[in-house]
């Protein structure tokens, strides 16, 4: 057999003296089944240097010293992938393993591996080029390091405090959305780098340091988006901004009394348009009654003439106004809390109460979305470009959400309302995404 020429061979061989002292044979029908394993396990343990099998070990086995692999006969199909298989693992000094091919079986190997990418495309579907990553050979790794490189070219990414103090002066999202997108793909080339097995690779970047810049850039782009939401938020804000100009220069010719109600009312204004404003679920029906109460105080009224008594007046509305505020910003803080502070969920699970609720136990819905959320966040950090595809991610999504209802926590739910929550839930996640007010 060793005389033979071999047709293929996979890898670069080690330069290596070594001199083979033993051998076995298995056959699948000769000696009894302890006397096989014992064979197999002398062979793990290094005390058989070759081991003659026939119909036997093309699967579940698994010993680590087994680096090179003589093939003399035309295996196809399942069997072959899982045959090769059994010398891809790393072992001391060896980072390949090697195969000896007697029998020719190139094109069997070719179409085997091309009907294997069929199915798994056929499978995925439009979903195929998002699997891609880990396909990318080295070149391409090698160029979207370089573009890392060359967009954090001019910031200090060896100090993560300078880092943040720099990108804070950037105002544009575009801009800072770019910083952010490169750190994010240095996170996913990291993963994919560790899996290629090319690790002096990891040498080119410091990726533990860009995982670090890459919280500081989030969170200034969040800070970007939330800054461009309140400021296009055309609606209340505006309104109530008028109102208190109103009210700064209404009262100058009056009697000092009415100067100290108009300032009292100026000081509740402000406080309860904040105590409003730092609401995060303006859909809340209990956040929209408040808001609506507050516009009924000014809207049709011109503040200069406002008189004592009614100053009095909307000062106690204002008050009552702002306590209930204090209360629902409670409230919502002990909610967002059950969801690690995520507002998104938060919101999710007041809709999800408010009407035609899918539970009558409101800790078991803490229970499903806390799942539902361990779940999707898991998939955006291993693809962190997926939300570049709002219908992909709705694919996904669909999937977790019928499972962490029905399989892991056995609430029905039938798929109209699978879908009502799939879609509220990847509504919520692009709005993020976007820098959308939600």
């Amino acid at each position: 057999m060793m005389a033979a020429e071999p047709r293929l061979s996979y890898g670069i061989q080690k330069n290596i003296e070594s001199k083979v002292k033993s051998a076995a044979l298995i056959l699948h029908d000769i000696g009894t089944k302890e006397e096989r394993k014992e064979k197999v396990e002398d062979f793990k343990e290094g005390k058989i240097d070759i081991l003659f099998v026939f119909n036997m070990l093309l699967t579940g086995f698994d010993a680590k010293r087994l680096k090179k692999l003589y093939i003399g006969r035309v295996i196809k199909a399942h069997n072959l992938l899982q045959t090769l298989t059994r010398v891809n693992r790393t072992y001391k000094d060896f980072r390949y393993g090697y195969v000896v091919d007697f029998a020719d079986i190139q094109k069997e190997f070719d179409k085997t591996n091309l009907d294997y990418f069929n199915e798994l495309q056929a499978e995925l579907g439009d979903e195929m080029e998002y699997y891609s990553n880990i396909f990318k050979s080295q070149e391409e790794i090698n160029q979207e390091i370089q573009e890392i490189k060359d967009v954090l070219l001019h910031y200090n990414t060896e100090n993560a405090e300078i880092f943040s103090q720099q990108i804070t002066q950037i105002k544009d999202r575009s801009e800072m959305l770019k910083i952010t997108k490169v750190l994010n793909n240095a996170k996913s080339l990291y993963n994919l780098i560790r899996l290629s097995g090319n690790y002096e690779m990891l040498e080119k970047l410091d990726f533990h340091q860009l995982t670090i810049l890459s919280r500081e850039a989030s969170n200034h782009l969040a800070l970007i988006n939330t800054k461009e939401a309140l400021e296009n938020n055309v609606d209340t804000t505006n309104l109530l901004n008028i109102a208190l100009e109103d009210i700064i220069f209404a009262f100058v010719k009056v009697k000092e009394e009415e100067m100290v109600l108009a300032d009292q009312l100026k000081n509740t204004l402000q406080k309860t348009r904040e105590a409003l404003g730092g609401n995060f679920d303006p859909s809340d029906p209990v956040f929209i009654s408040l808001r609506e109460e507050l516009e009924r105080l000014f809207k049709k009224k011109n503040l200069s003439e406002v008189t004592k008594e009614e100053m009095e007046k909307n000062i106690k509305a204002l008050e009552k106004i702002y306590s209930a505020a204090k209360e629902l910003e409670r409230k919502n803080q002990l909610l967002k809390a059950k969801y690690d502070n995520d507002e998104k969920y938060a919101r999710l699970h007041k809709r999800l109460m408010e009407k035609d609720p899918l539970t009558d136990s409101e800790s078991k819905l803490i229970e499903v979305l806390q799942g539902l959320k361990k779940e999707v966040d898991k998939q955006i950090l291993q693809n962190s470009t997926m939300l570049e595809n709002e219908s992909f991610v709705e694919r996904m999504m669909i999937k977790l959400v019928i499972d962490q209802f029905k399989n892991k926590n056995n609430i029905p739910i039938d798929l109209a309302t699978s879908k009502r929550v799939n879609g509220m839930i990847v509504k919520e996640y692009m709005n993020e995404f976007h820098g959308r007010r939600a």
